[in-house]
This record gives structure tokens, sequence and C-alpha cells, in this order.
């Protein structure tokens, strides 16, 4: 009610104003707002009121102003006539506006209500644009994630599938599409792992088939490395002592650049690997995708890894093929582990590395029985070996294969003994044991060259044929000891971590060899009744001796620094020198068996009636066979050898002599007799002063005295001790009576002489 109070005391405040309007200009200008205003307000009435209230309050007005002043009255009256006739035609005209107004308000509230309507249904409009909108963008960025599986982007399918999920979904949810293609989620993302698996199964797969090759790649590539450290090697003596994948090999070789995974051979790209892993991860899967890909790389180890192989063929099965699959899985794996941590650990690595070793152990192991030839078994550790060199370079223990070495190296060792021993057995026995004739100046450097032997004169002072003391079997046995040294460091090469092995089991190997196969064969031909044979392996035998004690100190120079210090001692040396003492007693035994088959054929009548004029046959003989001996079979022996054996003959050769008129068949010895004796002795006498050797005069001294005594025309001397020890000292104190008691000075006539004294005293009759 206060509202309407205040709202007519303006209306009436404003009618003064109007009427109080100086000028009709400012008359109309306050009255139209004024007339607006109650239009639009529903005031029309009252200012009609206020008008005429304040044309009442102005009559009023005028009436008091008239009162006292009539002409102003008048004139005020005309005036007021006048606003009056203004009034009535501005009231009018506000009617009449007013109807306008009204009719326009009318007219106007039908457009808004029509704009109302509209704008509802363009809001209707927008938001079903909207809606349709946001589910096209759905539906786009499904059918965009079967797009990209089937273009096989996977990783951006999942993407994808993810901002459907997390971002464009949440905007319609009030919409039955967004609960569809949300249960259609998890179907998509198994769909998705799916089809990565198997993209993942074929990257397996070729990985696989692509392995062995990669292995050969491998393989050639530390072969080339090897070959460029031995070239620096070379050059720089000081690298001799690193070996491959050392610190300083590995800097040395840092020039020569190679990604064995991505080359104009082999490209191994990881990426169906990385987008699994990625995928597998974004899904929570990533112990699941473990553990099934650690399964998979098992079952491949299986199916690389043959059931058997033979080391004889080269084919898929062969030992190259398997160690070059090896190589290849284990290349692929560690790389793997670098490139992915969090898929494949260490340990997981290691343990699939330990396998495999020890089936490839296995399976080398089980084919070994298959080999028996040493260069068949040192191709297949120089595969091995080039194998652990290749792996050591990708950080894999290779202890169990090093070791695996030195069992192949015990049946390399036996296989080089057993062809060996057969190679010296062969050479032993087909030898012809005679002096070696060498017929031109090439072939003599070829045997010197190969033989442990100096020579005692110069090339230039040779004449061909010329002839070396040792048989042929000599030289022929040194290429073979120096093939065998050969054959047993070739072992060594590239890769073997036991040297001082090799140095020990040479050493033995190699006496073995020398003392079983070369020294005890010598010995035993020595049973040979031929002394121009055991002559010869004599001086074989000396020349071996010679050869081992040259061996010593060339296994000395090519030891490792890992074995044993000190002297290297065969025991092949001392086995040869001791029986060159045998080989020597023999040739006495053969000599002396001549000496006694020549005596025996000694005729002596020692109850001759008439003196011999010439030495006995036998004699004669026995000169001349130590002679020619001397000068062609024992021609090779060492002088004091020589010496020795003329001593050790003439010994015997006195002894036997001595032995003759002692025979208990010689009942008497006359002077002829003892003359003929005489004759003899002083014939081998006269042969000894010719080999210009005072000290084998000694050998003959007691059958020289002994001789003397039985010419003696005084035997009353030898039983003074002071003439015997003076004329007679070697004389054999039981042997000199024995022989002075058969002298008798007694000499038949040749006529009555009984015709069995000319016999020789062999076959004198027995009483």
């Amino acid at each position: 009610m206060l509202a309407v109070v205040d709202s007519y005391n303006d209306l009436i405040q404003a009618a003064h104003q109007i009427v109080l309007s100086p000028s009709d200009t400012d008359y109309l200008d306050q009255l139209i707002p004024a007339i607006r205003d109650a239009s639009n307000g529903s005031r029309t009435q009252q200012l009609i009121q206020s008008l005429s209230q304040s044309s009442i309050d102005r009559e009023a007005e005028i009436e008091r102003m008239c009162n006292s002043n009539h002409q102003e009255f008048v004139t005020s009256v005309n005036q007021l006539l006048r606003v009056r006739e203004g009034t009535v035609s501005l009231t009018s005209e506000i009617l009449g506006l007013n109807q306008s107004i009204q009719t326009s308000t009318e007219k106007l509230a039908q457009q808004k209500k029509g704009l109302v309507d509209s704008r509802g249904v363009r809001q209707n409009i927008d938001e079903a644009t909207r809606a349709l909108k946001d589910c096209s963008e759905v539906l786009r960025l499904a059918n965009q994630v079967h797009d990209l599986l089937g273009k096989k982007s996977h990783y951006a399918a999942l993407r994808a599938l993810d901002e459907l999920q997390n971002v464009h979904l949440k905007d319609v949810t009030q919409y039955k599409i967004a609960g569809m293609i949300h249960k259609s989620v998890p179907a998509t993302q198994k769909l998705i792992a799916e089809a990565v698996m198997m993209d993942l199964n074929t990257w397996l797969y070729r990985i696989r088939e692509t392995s062995q090759f990669l292995g050969e790649v491998a393989f050639y590539r530390t072969e080339l490395r090897r070959n460029r450290f031995k070239e620096r090697a070379e050059n720089m003596a000081q690298l001799g002592d690193f070996k491959l994948n050392s610190a300083i090999e590995l800097v040395s070789d840092e020039t020569e650049e190679f990604d064995i995974l991505d080359n104009e051979d082999v490209q191994v790209d990881f990426t169906p690997l990385f987008e699994c892993l990625h995928i597998h991860e974004a899904l929570g899967q990533s112990d699941k995708f473990r553990a099934e890909y650690a399964a998979t790389r098992r079952r491949q180890k299986e199916l690389l890894l043959p059931p058997s192989i033979t080391l004889i063929d080269d084919n898929e099965a062969s030992l190259s093929g398997l160690l070059e699959g090896i190589a290849g899985f284990a290349i692929i794996e560690r790389a793997t582990m670098k490139k992915a941590q969090e898929l494949r650990s260490p340990v997981d690595v290691e343990e699939l590395w330990d396998s495999m070793c020890q089936t490839a152990i296995t399976l080398i192991s089980k084919a070994l029985h298959q080999i028996d030839n040493a260069e068949v078994l040192l191709k297949i550790k120089g595969v091995i070996a080039l194998f652990i060199q290749t792996m050591g370079g990708w950080d894999y223990p290779v202890g169990a294969l090093d070791s695996f070495l030195l069992i192949l190296f015990e049946k390399y060792a036996e296989l080089l003994r057993r062809r060996f021993s057969d190679d010296f057995q062969e050479i032993v026995s087909t030898d012809d044991y005679m002096p070696m004739t060498i017929s031109n100046l090439d072939e003599y450097d070829k045997v010197v060259n190969v033989s442990w032997y100096t020579p005692d004169k110069s090339r230039g002072e040779l004449e061909f044929p010329c002839v070396l003391p040792f048989s042929q079997m000599y030289p022929l046995c040194c290429i073979d000891i120096r093939n065998f040294l050969n054959q047993f460091y070739f072992y060594s090469d590239d890769h073997f971590q036991h040297p001082s092995v090799i140095d020990e089991t040479l050493k033995t190997s190699l006496d073995e060899l020398l003392s079983e196969k070369v020294c005890k064969s010598l010995v035993e031909r020595l049973s040979s009744q031929y002394l121009g044979q055991i002559v010869q392996i004599l001086i074989n035998l000396k020349h071996f001796e010679t050869a081992c004690q040259e061996l010593e100190q060339l296994l000395m120079a090519a030891r490792s620094s890992t074995s044993a210090a000190g002297p290297i001692i065969l025991n092949a040396t001392a086995e040869f020198s001791n029986n060159k003492k045998t080989a020597e007693k023999r040739i006495f035994e053969l000599v002396n068996s001549k000496i006694d088959d020549l005596i025996e054929t000694a005729e002596y009548d020692w109850m001759a009636p008439t003196l011999k004029t010439e030495p006995s046959n036998y004699m004669q003989t026995l000169t001349r066979y130590l002679s020619n001996i001397m000068n062609t079979v024992l021609l090779g022996l060492p002088t004091e050898i020589k010496e020795l054996l003329y001593f050790l003959a003439l010994s015997h050769a006195a002894t036997m002599i001595l032995s003759l008129p002692l025979q208990p068949e010689v009942k008497g010895i006359n002077p002829n007799g003892v003359a003929a004796l005489a004759k003899d002795v002083r014939h081998l006498t006269q042969f000894v002063d010719t080999l210009g050797n005072p000290i084998l005069r000694q050998n003959l001294d007691e059958l020289q005295q002994t001789v003397s005594l039985m010419q003696a025309e005084n035997f009353d001397e030898y039983y003074d001790i002071a003439t015997r020890n003076k004329k007679y000292g070697r004389v054999d104190a039981t042997t000199g009576p024995l022989l002075l008691e058969k002298l008798t000075h007694t000499i038949q006539s040749p006529a009555k002489a009984d015709k069995f004294t000319a016999l020789s005293s062999r076959f004198v009759m027995k009483s």
C-alpha cells in the first residue's frame, strides 16, 4: 500500500513539473516520458488524475491570485483556459497514444512468446546435435580401433580404445550406446592382446628361424676379429700376452663398428616385442606376458636342440649348426634383456644359457665315440673355441665349456698318442738299419733341418752321394716328433685356458712314445744276430739321446708361463743312454761269439813233429775279421766305443787262446806246439801294434808272458818270486804250473806219429 502512495505522489510531482514547464517544448519533453511510464506501468488513469489535480490546484492558485489581482487573474484565467484546452488536447493524444502502446504491447507479447518457444526448440536441436556429434565421435573412435587393428597398429588401437573409454564415453553416459560400447571394451582389449600376441608369435618364429644364421654371422665376425688381432699382435709384440675379448683387444678393435642385429646380412627388429610388452603393461597384464614369453622361449630352446648330433658328416645336425643356433638364440636373449630389462631378468637368461650349454656338452660327449681322427677332433675344438669366444663377447659365462675343452684335449691327446705310436712302430719295423745315403744337397738340407744333428763337415765340404751316420728311421722319427709337438700346441691356438695341462701331457706322452715305441722297439731288435744292425741301432740310440736333450730344451722354451719352473727331464733320455750300454754289450757279445767261433776252429797239434812256418788260419782270419769290422761295420761308431770294443775283443781273444792249451784233452805240449802258439800270438801282437793304441797291447800281456814262460829254458825262474814278478807278473798263478806240467821235450818223428795227432785238439780221442 505504501508503494502505491509513493507512486501516486510521484505522478503528482511530475504533473506539477509538467504544468510549470517554461515552454511548450519542455512541456512536451516532460509530458511524453510521463505518459510512456504511466502506460507501461498501467497508471494512465492515475496520471490523468494527477494532471486534473494539478489543474484544480493551479486553478485554485489562480483564483487566489485573481482575488488579489484581477487583471492578473483574468490573464491567468485566459492562460489557464489555454492550458486547459491544451490539456484536453493532450489528454486526447495520451489516450490515443496509450491505445497505440497497448496494441504494440500485445503484439510484442505475442512475439516474445514466439521467441521463447523458438529458443526452446533451438536449444533442443542444439542438444540433439551435440548428442549426435558426441555419439558420432564415439562411434568413429570405436571404428578407428578396429581399423587400426586391421592395419596392425595395435598400440595405437589400444590408445584409441583407452581414449574412447576414459574421455569420450563419459560425455555420452546418458545414452544406451555408451553402455553398449563400454561393455565391448574388455572384448576389444582381448582382441588387441590376441592380435599383438599373434604378431609376436610370428616374430618369435622368424627369430627362431634366423637364430642359426645370426650365430653364423656372429662366428664370422669373431673370426675376423681374431684375424685382425693376430695381425696387430704380429706388428706389436706387447699384444701377444692378451686374449680375444680382453679390454686391450676390445679397445684396439673399437674402430671396427658392427651391429650384429642390424647389418646388411641380418636385421632383427624388436618392435613387435616392444609393442606387445607395452600393450600388456597398459592392460595390466605384464606378469602374465612375462610368464608366457618365458615359456615360449623355453619351448623354442627345446626345439632348437636336436636329440642327437653327428660329428663326422657336415649336415644340419652338425656341431656348427648346433652351436650357431645356440649362439643366435643367446644373442637374442641378451639383446632382449638389455633392451627390455623388465621383461627378461639376468637369472632367466643365465638359466637358459646354462641349460643349452649342458645339453650341447652332453650331445657332443655322446657323439665323441665316432671320432678316431685327431684332426677331426681339432676342428671340433676349433668350432667350440670360436663359440666360446663369440659368447664371451656377450658376457656369457663359459666355464663349463672351458672345462669341456679339457675333456676334449684328453681325447685329442689319446688319439695323437695312438696315431703317432702306430707311425713310430711302422718306422722302426720297416727301417733297413743301414747308414742313410744322401744323393744331393737338397735332400741333405731337408734331413739336417728336420733332425737334431750337427754335421761334422760344412755344406761346402760335402761330396755327394754322402752317408749320414744314422739310418733312415731317425729323420723320419724326428719329423714325427716335430709334428707331434705341433699337433699338441695346435690345440692351444685361438682359445684354451689350460696351457700347463698341454705342457705336462705333451711331456708325458712324448716320453711314453720315445721310451715305449722307439727305444723299446730298438732294444727288442738287439736280439738280431746281424752285427751291422746292432751297430746301427747303437748309433741311432746315441742320436735319439741327443734328440731327447734337444727336446728338453725345446719344451722348456715352449712351455707356458703358468707351468712349473725348473728344468724338464725326459725319462726317455736316460732310457736311450742306458740302452746304449745294452747295445754295446750286445755288440761285444756278437764279436766275442765270432771270436769264439774262430778260435774254436784252431787246429793246434800240441805234439807236432815239425815247426809251423805260418800263423794258423784261424788267427789270420781273426785279425782280418777284427780289421774288417772296424773299417766297415763299426766304422760309424765313436772312437771311444771302437777302442773299447777292441780292448774287450782282444782281451776275450787272449783269454780264449790261453784256454786252448789248458783244455783237459791236451795231455802234453812239445816245443813245436809251443812255437806254433807263439807264432800266432806274435801275429796277433803285430796286428794290435798296427792299431796305434798302446793300451790295447796290455790285453795281450798275460798271453805273451804265458807263451814266454812255456818257451823258457829254466822253469825255476817262475817259482822264484822276484823273477816271476819281473818276467811273468801277468801269468796266472794257477795257469802257469798247469801248463808247465804239460810241457815235454819229446818230439816224435813224422813216420811214427799217430795219424790222429794231425787233427785238432778238439778231436783228440778220450780215454
